[in-house]
Formats: C-alpha cells, structure tokens, sequence
C-alpha cells in the first residue's frame, strides 16, 4: 500500500524484546487524560464520528462498497455514483427488477445515498466534478486507468484537501497495472492458498474472496488517517492501495521462515503445527461440528480426562505435543467417539467448563438466534424496497453500549438524484428533467434493447 506520502509510516522499527518498553508505558501514562471519566452512558450516540464528512463513492463490488461502507456507518454522507447503462455489478446482471433484491448489494450500501450518472458523456461527467469539489473523499475500486479515461483523473485539481484513493488490484505503478483481478485472484498472487489445506493436496482457495474485506478495511484505514491529516492541515493526498498487499499479513510467517530455511512449509488441515489435538470434530445432528485443541500440557490432561481415557491424561509419554502427534490418528478418533454423543452446544458447554478451548462451528442460519450476538444487539432489522424486512450485521466498532443503528437501507437505483442534484447542486427542475430525457440519470436500468440503441 503507498501513496501516504504525507504521512508516511515509521521506518527502521524493530520487535520489541519482552518487557523493553514497560518502564516507558508507565512513565507515560494513559493516553488521554480522562480516558478513564469517560463513561458508556456519557456517549453522545445521536452525533457519530465522520458526521459532517462527504464521501463520493465510485466503486463497485466489495472492497470499496465496504471501505465507504464504514465510512458511512460512521456518519459521513457517502454519495454512491451508478449509471443506469451499467449499475454496480453486485446488483447482479438481470436487468428486470430482480437486480434491487441482490442481498450482498443491500448489504454493502446501506447508510448511503444513490445517484445515477453516466460518466462517460460530458454532462454527467460535470456533475460528477462539482459533486468532487464539495467532498472531503474520494474512493475508487476501477482498473488503475479507468477514472483518467473518464476525465477524472485529476481530481485533487479541483479540490486540493481531497483524499482520493485508488483501490486497484495490484497497484498504480505495478508492472501488472493493466491486468484485472478480484478477490479471488488476490488470494492467490498472496501465497496463501498454498500453505492451506491438506499436507498432500493441491493448493486451497477459500471462495470467499478473502481480497475483497481486506482490502476493504485497509482502505477505509488509509483513508481515515489522510483524513485526519487534511482536516489538521487542509492538505488532501492520492492514495494508491494495492488490494494484493493488504493480503501478503497473511502469508507472512511463511515467507520468513521459508527465506530462512528455504524449505517447503507442512500444510496442516485442520491440524495445527503446534498443537495437538487439534481439530474440527462431528457432533450429534445432521451437520453440527466442533472445533477443539489443547494449547498445552494441562489442558491437554483435562481434555484426556473429559473423553474419558485416564490413561493418555497420566502417560508420561504423551505430555509433548511432538509425542501426541505421533498418535494423532487416534488421539483425534477418541475426541470423535465423545463429540458424536453429544450436541454440539453441550459439548462446547462442557469443555469450555473444564478450560479446554472449544468452540462450535457455526452455520451462517445459526446466527440469527446466537445467544452472544443477541446479547451485544448485534444483528438489525432493516427494512427495504423489493425485499421487506431482513437482518444485517452492525458496524464491529461501538461507542457506548449498543452498535451503532442502521439508519437507511441500500438506495434503489438512482433514489436520491433529486434530492443530490436539487438540494445540493442548486439544478432547476428543467435541468433536472432534461438529464432524465437523455439518459443522463434514471431510476431504471436501461435493457440490452435499449443499450444498442
């Protein structure tokens, strides 16, 4: 990631032995003077953070959507571009109705108002340029030359105290800068799939489109601290984010360890290179699951003595994880034997009780009635065009008590280009119908009839 120029990480730092900078910590104290008086119910939860910024948003897909996301859940009014042509991709490729019920798109641009622009005609291109001279930021999620193409590829021109970020694939000024990816690809150019899976398997890739989320909230990062800079300076800043290298943390023991030695690290499964047992066990139910381990020699003899076999708990010769392993097969099949009596939940209730680390492995369907998501009001009821009402995950980061509220679901398409061109640009009705006769904006996508006109 680069294009922080003006404020640039620290260089030449190096880890830390154990206890070095204790003496420093004390001496400096907390880090504001009344962190401790600040109290949950003192929390004024009716302003949020990025209150009063201006994001204009011309990505598509994840990584960007769910950076400006953030923003917006923070409070800053995120002004999301789509052209009725050619509508974020998320929405899905059927152009009747069906694409406002996409729920990955409802998800993403929720808390976000939307407008509709064709970006590559020259009146929607202007619009696009005012609403930019107005905002604090600016995010992009396109192939590196894709707003230069359009013209708006100088926009701190315009506005000097603007954060423009590039969220490209592989970066700006990469040899590579030409080819598109996805989250997908990312993971692969990371390494990670290769150091995944089982030891004598084929690379593994997870499907979810790890890239995506990561580069999403690198980004939001990034933009958060050039923020912090131009409102202290008035200075803006491009960033150049490449998504790939938000993915490289991930992979980054191995390539250390494989710089050193230049072996081929053991892949593990569901196993792990330090702890034995280790492992993703069947419970009782139709697909229920539990993920169990022993981190070391104690909680290795309670877990021996819950399966019930007294008599791994008192072997001498399996206190190391080095000796388990070489009875892992078994070790892992009496785990089996106990997991498959009980119900995952139960199971999960008695090892946690005997400080053994357990956890059940959920289904996405589970959450909605996990009992510790419940307890932090995790999960929303949002209400929305096309679909009705539907729960959605909160923003992780909270002030007070209870997350931050879902304000307003996912625009429909161009929803708010009235109240944008009108309210904020000052257009008469006359412009505004105008832009509606050429295509300029809609609130319907055009059919493939109706493109090669």
């Amino acid at each position: 990631m680069q294009g922080l120029t003006l404020t640039p990480p620290r260089r030449g730092g190096r880890v830390p032995a154990p206890g070095e900078q204790q003496e420093f910590a004390i001496a400096r104290g907390p880090l504001s003077g009344n962190a401790s008086s600040v109290s949950p119910a003192r929390v004024d939860s009716s302003r949020r953070p990025l209150q009063g910024v201006r994001v204009i948003d011309f990505s598509m897909g994840w990584a960007g959507p769910l950076c400006t996301r953030t923003l917006a859940d923070l409070g800053a009014d995120v002004i999301k571009i789509e052209a009725i042509q050619y509508p974020d991709w998320w929405r899905g490729v059927d152009r009747r109705p069906a694409y406002e019920k996409t729920a990955r798109f409802c998800s993403m641009i929720r808390n976000k108002r939307g407008i509709t622009l064709d970006l590559t005609r020259p009146a929607g291109l202007a619009i696009a340029k005012r609403l930019v001279v107005e905002a604090d930021i600016v995010v992009s999620n396109y192939s590196v030359d894709v707003l230069p193409k359009l013209g708006l590829g100088l926009l701190r021109a315009l506005n000097p105290r603007l954060v423009m970020m590039s969220m490209s694939a592989l970066g700006a000024d990469s040899i590579y800068r030409d080819l598109r990816a996805y989250g997908s690809t990312l993971e692969q150019g990371s390494g990670l799939p290769s150091v995944v899976g089982n030891p004598d398997g084929p690379p593994v890739m997870s499907h979810t489109a790890f890239g995506d989320p990561v580069g999403g909230s690198n980004g939001c990062a990034a933009v958060l601290v050039a923020l912090s800079h131009a409102r202290k300076t008035g200075q803006g800043q491009f960033i150049d984010l490449a998504q790939v290298e938000c993915m490289m943390p991930f992979a980054a023991p191995w390539i250390t360890v494989q710089s050193i030695d230049g072996l081929r690290s053991t892949k593990y499964g569901n196993r792990h290179p330090q702890f034995v047992p280790h492992g993703c066990f069947r419970c009782a139910g139709e697909d229920d699951w539990i993920v169990v381990t022993a981190t070391d020699t104690d909680m290795w003899y309670r877990l021996a003595m819950l399966v019930g076999r007294p008599d791994w708990a008192e072997s001498p010769s399996l206190r190391s994880a080095e000796a388990r392993r070489a009875i892992e097969d078994v070790i892992e099949a009496g785990i089996s034997a106990w997991t498959l009596a009980r119900d995952a939940d139960e199971a999960m209730s008695k090892l946690q009780g005997a400080k053994i680390a357990a956890g059940v492995a959920r289904l996405p369907i589970d959450l909605l009635e996990d009992r510790q998501l419940k307890s932090r009001a995790f999960l929303q009821e949002v209400d929305r065009p096309f679909i009705g009402p539907h729960p959605q995950a909160s923003i992780p980061i909270r002030e007070g008590t209870m997350p931050y509220a879902i304000g307003t679901p996912a625009p429909t398409l161009g929803q708010h280009n009235r109240e944008i061109l009108s309210d904020l640009l000052r257009l008469s009705d006359d412009e505004i119908a105008q832009l509606q006769r050429e295509n300029i904006i809609g609130t319907v996508m055009l059919s493939e009839r109706e493109l090669t006109r």
